[in-house]
């Protein structure tokens, strides 16, 4: 646990004090389309709107941004996570190039190196000229280093950016730019689906014992007795995400957002602390109380993914908190054993009775290098933002890797699959690669819900959570957040684990942690947030 926190803490630290001097390559670059030149001319805004919706060749809305990108090749490096090698014979890669002109130099990492990877690559200073992976606030000091390049500044070169970002949802050039006003990540646009974790239950189990899904804490408490009543052996509730159980339960306690530990309470219009709020508290005796009653796992805060995952199909758990996908990929597993196993979404757990809103935007800290190539890294990534480049990476090439039906149906002949994954589409064609889908297309198969899938999107409309605002730090609040968090983080999980192990844990220990936490700075990491909100709500 102690281990996880640190590894993060060394990736956000390892940038402080890089050096401007990345590689400004002096290779000579093809000349880009410039699909302002319009602009220049006295057209009507009339005019100017109809050309930029109008479609580049054959490929669909483009957004505006003009194909191809460059006039003669070009080479672009882009490191990104795969576990797939040679992704330049892939089908994608070479149709990018086919559109854009840009051949793609990827370099990819397993999503379990990169991270390693992406720091040594950092401090070298020699980065490649497309990438991903660094806190916002990270890159921003990167770019007023000079390192990478503001987009901003580049905003009439790239009409996809400017539409979603700059005009459409204005508050992300607030949220995410540096103090001068600076943009230099570039966000991820529509892919997060409306639910996509949540609490996960054994319906066939439920419904041979005559026990209801629960509505609310206390028959979610109710559920778990008379489970264990059933399986004396049983530990009905386990888990497989270690410490991160106190944030995906938290949301059900409304105490937990995008940017724990710290959230928004929506009641006040202030920012808190999780592990030092009353209402965190209140989860805690509840998981004592299931712990203690034999009905939360022993093993819920070190407990592995195999060792879970062996529990959830042979009957020794029965409720868990995970992934959607977890519905149907379970059943294929056990199907062969087990035909009745049916694992379905079950309701929130907590008093506000509600689950996690994801982001219809999200920041993964893509960005360009400042060379002599950025400006045709831009538009490259300004295509990929496009309609026409969300359904590139994310549906495919049509007549060439898919099928339209005229239901609108997306299938995929040569895969010869019942059902297609986003994994199969990587391993085949170069599709879905982290670091480069920057806008949801959605036909794609991760929108394709199955029955139990759909049934969860369903069932919780209405139950989402209010999102957090995405506030921006100035460098000293940056400073201190990076110094507080890490201690108050490590301080505040280690604290809950062992009040819900220890039976003698009560009020007492509950003051003294409070106490604790004041001593390790908690009140200067929420005032932080506090004066943050301030600025936010004055702009």
């Amino acid at each position: 646990m102690l281990g996880r926190l640190s590894k993060l803490l060394f990736v956000v630290l390892l940038v402080i004090g890089i050096i401007a001097g990345c590689n400004t390559s002096s290779e000579k670059t093809g000349g880009t389309n410039n699909q302002n030149e319009s602009a220049n001319n006295d057209e009507s805004d009339n005019g100017s709107e109809e050309k930029a919706n109008e479609s580049t060749e054959d490929y669909g809305d483009t957004g505006g941004i003009k194909l191809p990108i460059v006039d003669k090749p070009v080479e672009i490096t882009w490191m990104l996570v795969s576990e797939v090698n040679n992704l330049k014979d892939k089908a994608i890669i070479k149709e990018i190039e086919k559109r854009t002109g840009i051949k793609l130099n990827i370099q990819e990492y397993s999503s379990g190196t990169y991270s390693e990877k992406l720091n040594t690559v950092v401090a070298s200073g020699q980065l490649p000229d497309i990438w991903h992976g660094l806190p916002v606030a990270k890159v921003n000091e990167l770019g007023q280093k000079g390192a990478v390049v503001a987009i901003n500044e580049y905003l009439d070169e790239l009409p996809n950016y400017k539409k979603l970002y700059a005009e459409e949802n204005d508050w992300v050039m607030k949220s995410f730019s540096d103090d001068k006003g600076n943009m230099y990540t570039w966000p991820i646009y529509g892919v997060n689906r409306d639910v996509n974790h949540g609490f996960l239950y054994r319906k066939d189990i439920f419904d041979k014992h005559g026990i209801e899904l629960w509505n609310n804490t206390e028959e979610f408490y109710q559920a778990l007795k008379k489970l264990k009543e059933e399986y004396p052996d049983s530990a009905p509730y386990s888990s497989k995400t270690a410490e991160f159980i106190f944030r995906d339960w938290g949301f059900g306690w409304g105490i937990t957002g995008a940017q724990y530990p710290a959230y928004f309470d929506e009641t006040d219009k202030t920012w808190k602390f999780q592990f030092t709020d009353q209402k965190h508290k209140d989860m805690l005796d509840f998981m004592k109380k299931l712990y203690n009653e034999g009905l939360l796992d022993k093993e819920f805060i070190t407990d592995t993914e195999a060792s879970w995952t062996t529990k959830m199909t042979t009957g020794k758990s029965f409720v868990t908190f995970d992934w959607i996908g977890r519905l149907d990929m379970f059943y294929e597993q056990v199907k062969a054993d087990n035909s009745e196993y049916d694992l379905r979404y079950g309701n929130p757990v907590g008093p506000e009775n509600t689950i996690r809103s994801l982001d219809k935007i999200a920041n993964w800290g893509h960005t360009v290098t400042k060379n002599d190539k950025s400006e045709i890294a831009l538009k490259l990534l300004d295509y990929l933002s496009s309609p026409s480049g969300a359904e590139l990476i994310m549906v495919g090439i049509k007549d060439e890797i898919y099928k339209e039906d005229g239901d609108g149906k997306i299938t995929y002949p040569d895969l010869n699959l019942d059902v297609v994954g986003i994994k199969d589409l990587e391993n085949q064609y170069g599709m879905w690669l982290e670091g480069m889908y920057l806008r949801a297309d959605e036909r794609s198969v991760y929108f394709n819900y199955t029955e139990k899938e759909q049934e969860a999107q369903d069932m919780m409309q209405g139950k989402m959570q209010p999102i957090d605002p995405i506030l921006k730090f100035n460098d000293k609040e940056n400073d201190t957040i990076a110094k507080l968090q890490p201690n108050l983080l490590t301080a505040g999980i280690e604290f809950s684990t062992k009040y819900v192990m220890t039976k003698s844990y009560g009020d007492k220990e509950w003051d003294a942690w409070l106490e604790e936490a004041k001593r390790l700075k908690v009140d200067d990491f929420v005032q932080v947030y506090n004066d943050a909100q301030k600025r936010f709500d004055s702009e």
